[in-house]
């Protein structure tokens, strides 16, 4: 008897440090299109972790596929994991001074530093930006986020306008019609690019 197809999965990594912010929101948005073609969620909350900074560019992690300056709560090889577990991964970030997060800005140097050292393990994953904007600075965001994807040598998928949503307080961005719409579209064109992978797997 064969065993069980494993599911396609996706990780949203949420830079926000409000969990159910206009940052989950929109990752949310997404993950109801991807859910209804069977596809599994999960969401990581990245923006609310305490003990967050920047790579020391050590090469630690080419011998050990993880950094090895990670102390107790640093989640940095926990973020790393559920990247490799995941078939698609999308970034989401709120706007700070037309950049990601710094919680966010980390998950991508440390994560795609131990990525890149050791052969390239996000090749030909499928990636998505999502980014929640007061107003501007958005399109900052998403090119720092498809930077990682790149160089990563993932696979970007895109949607019909750049994946932003527009609000301040937490839920505006549930009144931003055509960043739903934007975000809908993201998550049928995921799912739509995950299942053409598999089937040719």
């Amino acid at each position: 008897m064969s065993a069980p197809e494993k599911p396609i999965k996706v990780v949203g990594f949420n830079g926000s440090a409000k969990k159910d912010g206009n940052t989950a929101k929109l990752l949310e948005m997404v993950f109801t299109e991807l859910r209804k073609e069977g596809i599994e969620c999960e969401m990581v909350m990245v923006g609310n972790a305490d003990h967050v900074r920047g790579c020391r560019g050590c090469n630690g992690c080419k011998a050990t596929g993880k950094c090895v300056h990670a102390t107790p709560g640093d989640p940095v090889n926990e973020w790393y994991a559920k990247m490799m577990e995941a078939d698609g991964i999308i970034l989401g970030s709120p706007t700070h001074y037309a950049a990601v997060s710094v919680e966010m800005k980390s998950l991508i140097d440390r994560c795609g530093w131990i990525s890149m050292v050791s052969g390239g393990t996000l090749k030909n994953k499928i990636g998505a930006a999502v980014v929640a904007v007061r107003r501007g600075g958005a399109i900052s965001v998403f090119d720092q986020i498809n930077h990682f994807f790149t160089i990563s040598q993932m696979h970007i998928v895109g949607s019909s306008y750049w994946n932003e949503g527009i609000g301040l307080k937490p839920g505006d961005v549930e009144n931003d019609e055509e960043g739903k719409r934007t975000m809908a579209n993201l998550g049928k064109n995921m799912a739509f690019v995950l299942k053409k992978m598999k089937k040719e797997d």
